[in-house]
């Protein structure tokens, strides 16, 4: 999505960035994981079909994807590669319901899971879904064997509204309303967003 191509947005914790073509490799790395295959429901793509997404991440107008920056690791080291985690995405509805989107998170490094990164980079998107992308319900379809993501997700407020046993999965909803939006700002306090900053996290 190009609205975001050139945005950060600094947390506590963790650095939201755009998905660059620099990320491609580490990031094919990940997804030859079964596991990781499994938990998103992804299948083996070739290198050279991982660049292609990601332009493709790029470009799309219904689609916004971060990668997670271990903000410590990045400061520590300066590598923006090497502190990768993971990544988060939004998946806007069209074209009868734009204002809702589905959203995705995956923290990839086993190192960095069960240290709240996850549940921080979700809530710094939410945030970014409401607050620059319109959207009005966001929609989260988890395998039924991910029971520390569906806890995550009803912690932060989304409620079951169907579950399949064919694909094995449960669909979570939230609607967006002022209470929940507080909530969410509350919980993002002292976040910020940069926009027009071009590779270089420092910039």
């Amino acid at each position: 999505m190009k609205i975001n191509a050139n945005t950060k947005i600094i947390g506590k914790n963790v650095i939201l960035v755009p998905y660059r073509a620099e990320h491609v490799p580490k990031y094919h790395q990940w997804m030859q994981s079964e596991e990781l295959q499994h938990l998103t429901a992804s299948e083996p793509l070739t290198l050279e079909e991982e660049y292609s997404m990601q332009q493709s991440w790029l470009h799309d107008a219904n689609k916004c994807t971060f990668i997670i920056i271990k903000k410590q690791e990045f400061k520590r080291s300066g590598n923006e590669i090497g502190s990768m985690v993971g990544d988060t995405n939004l998946f806007l509805q069209e074209p009868e319901d734009s204002q809702s989107a589905e959203i995705e998170i995956m923290i990839a490094e086993e190192k960095a899971r069960g240290k709240k990164y996850g549940w921080e980079a979700t809530l710094l998107m939410l945030c970014y879904g409401c607050e620059v992308l319109g959207i009005k319900k966001f929609q989260a379809k988890i395998g039924l064997d991910n029971v520390k993501s569906i806890s995550m997700f009803s912690k932060m407020g989304f409620n079951k509204v169907s579950e399949s046993n064919i694909f094995q999965e449960v669909t979570m909803e939230r609607i967006v309303d002022n209470g929940w939006k507080s909530w969410l700002l509350e919980q993002t306090q002292g976040s910020e967003q940069v926009k027009d900053c071009y590779l270089s996290l420092s910039q």
